[in-house]
């Protein structure tokens, strides 16, 4: 990863994809990391459109990252969840500097996806990028991955024997490209190994 230009708190970028049982997961996954690792994550969890959602409140009790719904414009730090809001996308600007929200159309049927944050990560940071595909019903995430390991980023998903739902988690193993594939509650030690070894 190219350090030209970007903020120097973080050295990965972790990007999530969940649909399905991925609240849990997410509570489960960002539990396990601890704040002061160099890390920055942005979440692409599907929310259900026009409605509220309790997606911090709920997080933040689970882990001593910052969680927040991200916002158009807001810089990357580590030490920070940053979350896509319910209906737009979250990507990266090509620069790796700031986050950008979109409201263009649904990638598989979804809006937040997690193949657009993960495909703008990609270009952005390269190697510095880890993926990571919890559970979920579709293939979101699958053409994502692709991106991430053309990048050269790392790419870790949820056994789906574990998974409240197989169907992204299996999608994602079926590309052939992915580099581990961990019970859930061995995810967020597997990360702190990748980030210390960047």
């Amino acid at each position: 990863m190219s350090d030209a230009g970007k903020p120097r708190d973080y050295r990965a970028v972790m990007v999530v994809a969940s649909s399905a049982g991925g609240v849990q997961g997410l509570r489960t996954l960002l539990g396990g990391l601890d704040r002061e690792l160099p890390l920055t994550v942005l979440v692409a969890q599907h929310l259900r459109r026009g409605r509220e959602t309790q997606i911090v409140p709920v997080l933040s009790r689970a882990t001593t990252l910052e969680v927040e719904l991200a916002r158009n414009g807001e810089p990357l730090r580590a030490g920070v969840v940053h979350i896509a809001p319910p209906d737009r996308h979250l990507c990266v600007r090509q620069d790796g500097r700031r986050l950008f929200l979109t409201d263009e159309e649904r990638v598989n049927y979804a809006r937040p996806a997690a193949d657009p944050l993960f495909e703008s990560a990609a270009t952005a940071f390269g190697r510095g990028v880890i993926a990571c595909v919890l559970t979920g019903a579709d293939g979101d995430g699958t053409q994502g991955v692709t991106a991430v390991k053309a990048h050269g980023g790392t790419v870790i998903v949820q056994d789906p024997d574990t998974a409240a739902f197989q169907g992204m988690p299996q999608s994602a193993i079926n590309t052939g490209l992915v580099d581990l594939v961990l019970p859930l509650e061995r995810i967020a030690p597997a990360i702190a190994e990748t980030v210390r070894g960047h």
